[in-house]
């Protein structure tokens, strides 16, 4: 006959047996993630293809609204109303995404190129400024030479954005005094002796260069 001790002592190892498989089953350690990796395979379909198709006849979240501000690299449309609130949200993203490189002006002199890497070249060259808003946009989205893409960091919306700010930036440089407001205009003419130009450019003033929506560099 079996004693009660021994008995005791099975079913507390039978316990901890059970206990013991139910942890393993649910413990999940971050490497050991029940996830599947980009193209892995999976048992789960029957294809064994963890990558799954579009079901047809459906469009993907956004990818909608995405098509409408795509533009060829050769075209000069652009697709959004261009605004101060545009070019402000595109002053803003540019100083994150593209100022340690291109600088705060665009004149390719960021804290990048200043360190050593590969200095890009100016927007302010006529080669920049006559290349159509398809190609930034272009450039932007699926990079260039050592600038890698930027489609998976900045939406769409945002990339026209810096465009038009880019723009704006090339236009403070370029911009012909009889395009100007007339306050500038008067502001040019009176200081017309003292240097300032007078050949039909606007050209910044000493000191400070002001950027399109107002800060100062």
């Amino acid at each position: 006959m079996i004693s009660t001790s021994r008995i005791f002592t099975i079913a507390c190892a039978f316990a901890a047996l059970h206990f013991s498989a139910g942890c393993q089953y649910l413990r999940q350690d971050m490497a050991d993630q029940p996830k599947n990796r980009p193209l892995s395979p999976s048992e789960f379909f029957a294809d064994g293809r963890s990558e799954r198709p579009l079901v047809e006849n459906t469009v993907a979240r956004g990818s909608i609204a995405d098509d409408e501000l795509v533009a060829s690299k050769d075209s000069n449309a652009f697709p959004l109303p261009v605004d101060w609130k545009l070019l402000e949200r595109g002053e803003e993203r540019y100083n994150v995404f593209c100022s340690p490189c291109h600088g705060l002006q665009g004149d390719g002199n960021g804290v990048v190129a200043v360190r050593g890497m590969k200095r890009p070249p100016t927007y302010h060259q006529d080669r920049l400024r006559q290349s159509p808003n398809g190609y930034f946009y272009d450039v932007v989205t699926n990079g260039f030479g050592q600038m890698y893409g930027y489609s998976a960091q900045i939406p769409p919306r945002d990339r026209w954005a810096i465009i038009a700010y880019v723009r704006a930036l090339q236009l403070s440089r370029n911009a012909k005094v009889a395009e100007l407001p007339a306050d500038l205009r008067e502001r040019l003419s009176q200081g017309g002796s003292s240097g300032a130009a007078t050949s039909g450019e606007h050209k910044p003033e000493s000191g400070t260069a002001k950027g399109p929506t107002g800060g100062s560099y």
